[in-house]
């Protein structure tokens, strides 16, 4: 298949020769939505500590007699069903929440993306994007002239100048290609891919 090779204003300026494994996939909703849980549920860190009844602050006596109080039994108040108790099954900083993606899974959800994105217009592909100097004006005036507002440039070899001048801008997202997640695939409304980076994609993803 061919996908529209853009110039730096936005126009098609020619046609590319791309992949049909990777660009002209067919659309699987269910192994795409395992990709992007897995990869959001693989960066979770464990946070959260709380305390079970042994840890709690508390004292060993027993609030009041077995019988005749008319309320139910007790026997210390760090049980996990009084206010203040402890948990049952505590969340601790050591908790994984990683999940297995198979290797074949992620490339395969990974061109679905793609493929995905290229049905809705979304993605463009240029030959080269780079800026004269590391300012954010430069940066933002080139992103503007080509027609976008809100764009994620993935490219083969990211540059310092280029790096440096999009890093201020929340709207911007510049990676190289073994940095391209699916989350931000997802998220960010245009996709811009260099050249290189089409063929790095194939050569990975392929």
């Amino acid at each position: 298949m061919e996908l529209k090779l853009i110039n730096e204003q936005g126009q098609e300026a020619s046609r590319l020769e791309v992949s049909d494994l990777l660009f002209g996939r067919e659309y699987n909703e269910a192994l795409i939505h395992q990709v992007l849980v897995a990869y959001q549920a693989n960066a979770r860190r464990g946070e959260r500590a709380q305390k079970d009844r042994h840890q709690v602050r508390h004292t060993t006596k027993k609030p009041w007699r077995q019988k005749g109080t008319g309320r139910a039994r007790a026997g210390m108040s760090s049980s996990p069903i009084w206010r203040g108790g402890g948990r049952v099954f505590p969340n601790s900083p050591d908790e994984n929440f990683s999940q297995k993606l198979n290797r074949k899974m992620y490339r395969a959800g990974m061109a679905a993306i793609l493929s995905q994105l290229v049905r809705l217009d979304r993605l463009a592909v240029i030959d080269g994007f780079s800026v004269d100097a590391p300012k954010t004006k430069l940066f933002a005036n080139k992103i503007k002239e080509m027609g976008f507002d809100s764009v994620m440039v993935v490219t083969d070899d990211l540059s310092e100048n280029v790096f440096l001048a999009s890093r201020n801008l929340p709207n911007v997202l510049v990676v190289e290609v073994r940095h391209a997640d699916p989350v931000s695939l997802v998220h960010f409304p245009k996709v811009l891919l260099t050249k290189s980076a089409v063929a790095k994609f194939e050569e990975m993803l392929g």
